[in-house]
């Protein structure tokens, strides 16, 4: 077992952690959605993505959502989780790294 552990209290809410969750039934928008959530955070399930970004990225990524999927297909889940956590990682996981994400 691994834990790793996130506070958004101590930047004062200037960041968010986020959890995205997807069902997206066409290969070729899931590849779409995949590849931009890769600039948002780190993938950590086949359909789940985890970033701390900023309020302003958080945003940013809610008005792009609808662009990239079909609403009466898919399904997008994106929960917003504030002040102090933690995850405890069971099984093959891949290694969780502290680190910026930068969007280019």
């Amino acid at each position: 077992m691994e834990n790793y552990f996130w506070n958004t209290e101590e930047k004062k809410g200037k960041k968010v952690y986020i959890l995205v969750i997807y069902d997206i039934v066409s290969n070729k928008r899931r590849t779409t959605f995949a590849k931009k959530m890769n600039g948002y955070g780190f993938r950590v399930q086949k359909s789940a993505f985890e970033a701390m970004i900023p309020i302003r990225l958080y945003n940013d990524l809610l008005k792009e959502i609808p662009k990239l999927i079909h609403s009466e297909e898919d399904s997008v889940r994106v929960y917003r989780i504030l002040g102090q956590g933690e995850v405890s990682l069971f099984g093959v996981n891949e290694s969780i790294k502290n680190e910026e994400v930068i969007i280019i």
